[in-house]
């Protein structure tokens, strides 16, 4: 049967709705962090994996790695103008607040040694972005220069996030199994590192 005109299919209107909405959050998670960018990568790769469109999984993949991009980039130039002021900025000192003086002591050395390929590492490891951001900023590397190396980072994450959406969705036969399922493993990733520094320090 032919739908009404103007009828606009489900499967459409999920993805007028849900690719804008995933770019937004992204990009806002990776500016601020308050969003659980990695959680929302992988519930989108489920909903993706149960997708007709073939296509679907690439495109969240191109906009949730796009958006990451952005969203360090921003970031990335905010904590510069910090650092190129007399008196630095508040953009600067909150990053520094949030990177704990052990991790960011230790990024500044893999900085040293290894360059921007630490910027690929530093997004795969759950809290791991802030402080090679930071000492990224404390070396003064250039934007170009973080950008070449964040390039591969924010794509890296991305195809990290998307594969246990793929995994989450490929276990269950319905959607929203796979999307519990992501958001669980995600959480005990984004929360392992943590736990292990509590049982380190007892």
């Amino acid at each position: 049967m032919v739908g009404r005109v103007g009828e606009v299919p489900p499967e459409s209107t999920q993805q007028a709705v849900g690719y804008p909405a995933l770019f937004v959050l992204v990009l806002l998670g990776s500016l601020v962090p308050v969003v659980p960018t990695g959680a929302l990568v992988s519930t989108a790769a489920v909903v993706a994996f149960h997708h007709s469109d073939p296509f679907a999984l690439l495109v969240v993949f191109a906009l949730a790695a796009s958006a990451a991009f952005l969203g360090d980039i921003g970031l990335y130039w905010l904590g510069l103008r910090g650092v190129r002021s007399k008196n630095g900025s508040r953009r600067l000192e909150s990053l520094r607040a949030r990177a704990a003086p052990d991790r960011l002591e230790q990024a500044q050395r893999r900085l040293h040694a290894h360059r921007a390929q630490v910027l690929v590492l530093s997004r795969l490891i759950p809290a791991g972005r802030i402080p090679v951001m930071v000492a990224c900023l404390l070396s003064r590397m250039p934007m170009r220069r973080f950008a070449r190396g964040d390039v591969p980072a924010a794509l890296a994450w991305a195809a990290a996030y998307q594969l246990i959406g793929i995994l989450g969705g490929s276990l269950f036969p319905e959607p929203w199994q796979g999307v519990v399922a992501a958001v669980a493993l995600t959480l005990v990733i984004s929360g392992a590192p943590a736990v292990w520094r509590r049982l380190r320090g007892t």
